[in-house]
């Protein structure tokens, strides 16, 4: 196994990807390379400073620590609803997309199946599949949900810096199989879904409702670089 390397984490993920047909699936993935690299774009980073592992029915980005993270986070809250809403726009109500959105950052390694692993990813992960971001985007009118880490809080959304509102950030304790995970999600708490607001936070909590979320596997390998799709990415981006 590789070194780990420090990354900023981009994940999305396809709203009910299982409940399409295969051509309307094949569909979906175009749309949301596209959008996806088009939110990397106008955010102003470049395809070198950008690794990519597929899930599917979601895409995984790790970008260049040395890259603002506030710019990563504003390009998600601002520019991936727009590159949605165009895309959804030109596509049949069947082929429509809805997506839900974690930003962590920590450490990840390419082991030698050529696979992402680290225990950073496996904790942005289980933000991505968690019951209350599921909630809360089945719940809300627009299409994108967002959910930060709590490291990404911590160190960049409290601070409130230019086009990022941090009052509009919820602290919220997600259930998982290992235990309860901090997070802050983006919007209004959702009634339903499998977690409590934590006391102090804004918002309002609702209760608690047992249960655990269930853990998406590590990346597969053939991780690309760029929206090129093109060869097996490395951690020398």
């Amino acid at each position: 196994m590789n070194d780990p390397v420090n990354r900023t984490m981009l994940l999305v993920d396809i709203e009910k990807f299982s409940d399409r047909d295969d051509v309307e699936q094949a569909f979906l993935r175009r749309m949301l390379y596209d959008v996806v690299d088009r939110t990397m774009e106008r955010a102003g980073i470049d395809e070198t400073l950008r690794l990519r592992a597929d899930q599917g029915d979601s895409v995984m980005e790790f970008i260049d620590p040395n890259f603002p993270v506030p710019q990563v986070l504003r390009s998600v809250i601002s520019e991936l609803p727009a590159q949605l809403k165009a895309v959804n726009r030109m596509a049949s109500s069947a082929a429509q997309m809805r997506l839900r959105t974690v930003v962590a950052s920590g450490f990840i390694a390419l082991d030698e199946r050529g696979i992402w692993v680290g225990s950073d990813l496996n904790h942005a992960c289980r933000l991505l599949d968690a019951d209350l971001l599921r909630a809360a985007l089945r719940e809300r009118p627009g299409d994108v949900a967002l959910c930060v880490s709590q490291s990404v809080w911590t160190g960049i959304v409290r601070h409130h810096h230019l086009g990022i509102p941090a009052e509009e950030f919820h602290e919220v304790t997600l259930a998982s199989k290992n235990g309860p995970l901090p997070a802050w999600l983006l919007g209004p708490v959702p009634a339903s879904g499998q977690a409590a607001v934590t006391p102090g936070a804004a918002g309002p909590a609702p209760a608690p409702v047992p249960g655990a979320s269930g853990e998406r596997p590590g990346p597969a390998g053939g991780t690309e670089a760029g929206p090129s799709g093109g060869g097996s990415a490395s951690t020398s981006a």
